[in-house]
């Protein structure tokens, strides 16, 4: 049983995280209105269309997802890199770390794995706990 001092650390806890989501959401929401690119963002949505892969150059698992704010990022994931998420099904949830940039249907976030040449920020994707890099 928990106690009422264990549920308010819960709650606190629970709220940082749903705080800096909200946070990283504006951040993005503010770099598509304002035709950014080039931004390093962590954020969270849930999938909501899994597209084929792309196997032109280095290859990419692509799929769609929703941030809690409604807009909508393709995800290019690069599988030549990092592993791929075979898993993966519309409705799941997913966090991300990468760079984003700009497109008029919401953005893209790519460099979401270990940078190689360590030129770039190592980005990832969190699915079902386990970290794709």
């Amino acid at each position: 049983m928990k106690t009422w001092s264990q549920s308010i650390i819960l709650l606190f806890a629970l709220s940082l995280f749903s705080v800096s989501i909200l946070a990283n959401d504006q951040i993005l929401n503010n770099a598509w209105r304002s035709q950014q690119s080039n931004i390093q963002v962590q954020g969270a949505g849930s999938v909501i269309q899994l597209l084929a892969d792309d196997n032109q150059g280095n290859r990419h698992q692509k799929f769609v997802i929703k941030l809690a704010t409604g807009q909508t990022l393709l995800v290019a994931h690069n599988i030549d890199l990092a592993a791929k998420i075979h898993n993966l099904s519309v409705n799941d949830p997913i966090e991300f770390y990468g760079e984003y940039e700009w497109n008029a249907k919401g953005g893209v976030i790519h460099w979401t794995h270990r940078d190689p040449n360590h030129h770039h920020a190592h980005g990832w994707l969190k699915h079902k706990g386990v970290l794709y890099q």
